[in-house]
């Protein structure tokens, strides 16, 4: 890779969202389109493409993917990839599926690195699949709050979760899995050790929704509404997120109520 003259490389990190192309922010675009080299992860051959016409340069980083291999050590790789290029002037830019910095590893850290040794390494907001959750189910946060972990940490480190607000489990289908695999199917063991876990909670017949999001432009997500007790046996997949409602609401604090209902009140 020849060095550029004159000239500090930089970085820029975006998101292509779920279905990419119509998810593509105009900041994402312009930054994709004016790159001196494309990187991409794209989770559909549409998006590729489409990568490729925008920029020529744009190159796919899946051919540091390899069945069987951990993939910690694939995104290190994708980084050190990416750092090169930046080390030799180049102005780059790195798109990924969803949004560039929720459940990517690489991406962080390439931008860590470059900043640490002084160059401009930025990221820029996309459309990741708790956006498209909250559309697709017509399901809004503040509610009653919500609760984010990915389920083997959740497993892992017994986190602990408030059963009256919304849980959200995601990669609930590779368990304990850290190797790569295209061909991977779910563990219905590892799934009975999570409900396990959730009915300390939650009755064995508490509904729970099964999410997952459009791949590209013209599909329709998937959304399955069964009982907790059923999640081994449903199909659940790497993509599926796991939304569980959440139980009846404890007793409200008064003092707030007295201060919520004296800021309805006319004022003199």
């Amino acid at each position: 890779m020849l060095r550029t003259k004159n000239r500090r490389g930089s970085l820029v990190v975006v998101g292509t969202g779920i279905t990419g192309l119509g998810q593509v922010t105009l900041e994402s675009l312009v930054a994709i389109e004016t790159a001196d080299l494309l990187f991409f992860v794209a989770n559909s051959a549409l998006t590729a493409a489409w990568l490729q016409r925008k920029n020529p340069s744009a190159s796919s980083l899946d051919d540091l993917y390899a069945e069987g291999k951990d993939r910690r050590k694939t995104y290190v790789e994708m980084a050190a990839r990416v750092v090169r290029a930046v080390r030799a002037g180049h102005k780059v830019c790195v798109a990924v599926y969803g949004h560039p910095g929720v459940f990517v590893q690489f991406t962080h850290l390439a931008i860590e690195t470059l900043r640490a040794e002084g160059h401009d390494a930025q990221m820029l907001p996309g459309i990741s699949t708790d956006a498209c959750l909250v559309a697709d189910l017509q399901w809004n946060p503040g509610d009653y709050g919500v609760q984010s972990f990915e389920t083997t940490d959740f497993l892992r480190y017994r986190r602990r979760y408030d059963p009256t607000s919304t849980l959200v489990l995601w990669q609930a289908g590779v368990i304990g899995d850290l190797d790569f695999s295209r061909r991977r199917s779910p563990n219905a063991k590892r799934l009975s050790v999570l409900v396990t876990t959730l009915r300390r909670h939650y009755p064995a017949n508490h509904v729970v929704v099964l999410y997952r999001s459009n791949a590209a432009l013209g599909e329709e997500p998937s959304i399955r509404r069964v009982a907790l007790s059923r999640i081994p046996s449903a199909g659940v997949t790497p993509r599926t997120t796991v939304l569980i409602p959440p139980r009846p609401q404890r007793s409200e604090r008064k003092l707030i109520r007295r201060w919520m209902d004296a800021s309805l009140r006319p004022k003199a």
